[in-house]
């Protein structure tokens, strides 16, 4: 039986953006269960969190930045009870950009609300901003190889080591020292990864990743 994969169901404002993460799912073999309330299914092998809007400064007890963007506090406090959940039962996790951002908040962690410059934002008319990733270890490592990868960008909002939440290890990072990706060092498959590896422009050359995800649930 293919594994079926928990993903919360709050949508992007374009569908076909969250179809992508569909999309990558079923391409590496896998099922999945849109999850509509903070019951993460017994039956669920691993759990997708996906983009989005800013996480609510409250939920990490920090005073909203001047430039902080749109939140959803209902979304955060579901998101964060599957994750927590997903972490109790030990099932791998798949952290994408917000879900990247979450994973640091739900270990302890705080974020820096606005990146200074233009390197990791969104430019309004364009796919993605571009930029390169020092592969420094980790599952991404076992995945990519240690070296550096070009990946899209598509955040105003990071971590940086300063803030960097306990039991995080740091496996990528881009040119200005913001944190790209970390695993998690007390569960057996739980990764984050600041960029979008399931958009049409990271793919194929990002499959491994979504396959390497997918292997973990069958385990």
């Amino acid at each position: 039986m293919k594994p079926n994969i928990a993903v919360p169901h709050w949508l992007a404002p374009d569908q076909k953006c969250t179809d992508y993460y569909y999309e990558a799912l079923t391409g590496a073999g896998a099922d999945y269960t849109v999850v509509e309330d903070d019951d993460l299914p017994n039956a669920s092998d691993g759990l997708l969190l996906l983009g989005g809007v800013d996480l609510d400064p409250d939920v990490y007890a920090r005073e909203p930045h001047a430039n902080i963007q749109k939140v959803n506090r209902p979304r955060d406090d579901n998101e964060l009870a599957l994750l927590r959940r997903a972490l109790e039962r030990d099932i791998p996790v798949l952290c994408i950009c917000r879900g990247h951002q979450l994973l640091q908040v739900a270990m302890g962690g705080t974020l820096m609300q606005d990146l200074d410059g233009p390197m990791h934002k969104w430019v309004n008319g364009t796919d993605s901003n571009w930029h390169d990733v020092a592969i420094e270890g980790g599952r991404v490592a076992e995945i990519y190889g240690v070296g550096t990868i070009e990946v899209n960008s598509r955040h105003h909002q990071g971590v940086t080591d300063e803030i960097l939440a306990p039991g995080l290890t740091v496996t990528a990072r881009s040119d200005d020292r913001l944190i790209e990706g970390y695993d998690s060092d007390s569960h057996r498959w739980v990764v984050g990864v600041q960029w979008h590896p399931e958009r049409p422009e990271m793919r194929p050359a990002a499959d491994p990743l979504f396959r390497a995800f997918v292997e973990a649930c069958e385990s």
